[in-house]
């Protein structure tokens, strides 16, 4: 009997493993599809000329003058939620 109960709580316990590891598949390909929206989105402000200012920003450019790069572009990607390439390419441009 102690056996059966062993199972049975191992099943249920490989089944919730098995569909935590589905949902978090399912949440990264939201945050993949919440990306590339978010990328077309502003693609579409800087064809319009548009640009989503936040005073937080300021202090990137400081960090990025100041030679803190690294600092520059983490901070860039706390604030928007950008990715690496596209915080050091921001990053870049503030310095340029």
């Amino acid at each position: 009997m102690d056996t059966a109960i062993w199972a049975a709580v191992s099943l249920l316990v490989l089944g919730s493993v098995a569909g935590l590891a589905g949902n978090g598949g399912r949440l990264t390909r939201a945050d993949r599809r919440l990306a590339r929206i978010e990328h077309k989105l502003d693609l579409i402000l800087d064809h319009l000329g548009l640009r989503e200012e936040d005073p937080r920003l300021d202090e990137v450019a400081g960090l990025a003058r100041a030679g803190r790069t690294i600092e520059a572009i983490k901070t860039y990607r706390e604030i928007t939620g950008a990715g690496l390439k596209e915080a050091k390419d921001a990053v870049d441009r503030m310095t340029a």
